[in-house]
């Protein structure tokens, strides 16, 4: 890539896509072309064309996706199969109908096995069954790595695909029905803490700015009240899914962004493919090679916080994979490490949340 080149950055308002796009302008590019989902609809396969046929971007960072915690995955199991399949089908072929010249797919370690080696070695994929709870949106990013190389491999094309481990950051989704377990034990927490000093307007500041279920900062404290307390949230203790013991890596969505412009600036489809007779699991791990308990987890983010409460676990509901470390020797290998370790994350994501409610 020049400074100069254009480039479309898929998803460009979400937690890895406006990461990516701070980053490369950070960097000096310039020529970026942008779409809201409210302007492009990515499972519309004919929008998807026009849009590339018109625009003709160089270059695609393809970080738009449907997501959420192990909730919506295993609520929701159709929609997030059926849309990611669509978004990527449609990214990647018009990419390819339109001579782009270098694709960055990101996926998610969510593809490997459920029983993977610890570390998870990119070449683990395939191997055994998946974790049930999200199995339809891995399924779903494995086609959009298969897709990618399959099309190198026909058409000579230059895509890449990276699986970063579970990130955060700015821009995150603290929703409580669709969020990853990160944000949403911050925003937990946070609101306990509030209930737990009597601070009901910081409780509907919160509520102004994220509605839960229809009820918002307008609402009776006993709506909001019941709301809370069906999410766990109390006075006294906060109350979180499953035992506490699965283990799980975090990378601060700024580094994943780091990582993506690197790799696209740098390494190509056939550093990782060269003198393979079978081109298989060309795909690169992005984390931090490290991890902590999801109860460690929960205690940091209580001290972070400043809540005096119980941190709970509720063993009737689902746990997922208990370890999904990732084995990030190829990322180191190609020259990349990352920056921010977990408890400066910690600090960053909570100030990042305060500062977006009291605004």
């Amino acid at each position: 890539m020049n400074k100069e080149s254009k480039i479309y950055v898929a998803g460009h308002r979400g937690l890895v896509g406006s990461a990516i796009l701070a980053n490369l302008r950070k960097k000096g590019y310039t020529n970026f072309v942008l779409r809201s989902h409210a302007e492009l609809d990515l499972t519309d396969q004919q929008a998807v064309h026009d849009f590339f046929a018109e625009e003709k971007p160089e270059y695609v960072f393809l970080a738009a996706a449907h997501v959420g915690g192990i909730m919506a995955n295993n609520t929701y199991r159709a929609d997030f199969i059926y849309i990611n399949l669509m978004i990527q089908n449609h990214v990647i072929h018009a990419s390819y109908t339109n001579n782009v010249k270098k694709l960055l797919f990101l996926g998610s370690t969510c593809i490997y096995p459920k029983e993977a080696p610890q570390p998870m070695p990119e070449d683990c994929l395939l191997t055994s069954p998946l974790e049930y709870t999200n199995e339809p949106y891995a399924i779903a990013k494995i086609a959009g790595i298969k897709l990618c190389e399959s099309y190198n491999l026909q058409y000579q094309t230059n895509y890449i695909s990276v699986m970063p481990t579970n990130l955060y950051g700015p821009n995150d989704n603290f929703n409580l029905e669709t969020s990853h377990v990160l944000p949403a034990m911050v925003r937990k927490i946070h609101l306990a803490k509030c209930l737990s000093t009597g601070d009901w307007a910081g409780v509907r500041q919160d509520l102004d700015k994220r509605p839960v279920e229809g009820v918002n900062g307008q609402s009776s404290e006993e709506e909001i009240s019941r709301l809370l307390a069906q999410y766990g949230i109390f006075p006294d203790r906060v109350e979180l899914w499953g035992t506490g013991t699965p283990f799980r890596e975090f990378l601060w969505s700024e580094d994943m962004a780091d990582a993506s412009v690197f790799i696209m600036e740098n390494i190509n489809f056939c550093d990782l493919s060269g003198g393979k007779t079978e081109v298989r699991n060309t795909h690169i791990n992005i984390g931090t090679g490290k991890d902590l308990s999801i109860k460690e987890l929960a205690l940091l983010i209580q001290r972070t916080v400043g809540f005096d409460g119980l941190v709970l676990f509720n063993a009737d509901k689902p746990d997922g994979t208990m370890k999904k470390l990732t084995d990030v020797s190829k990322l180191h290998t190609l020259g990349w490490h990352h920056t921010v370790e977990i408890e400066e994350g910690i600090d960053r994501i909570y100030k990042w949340y305060l500062n977006h409610i009291y605004v």
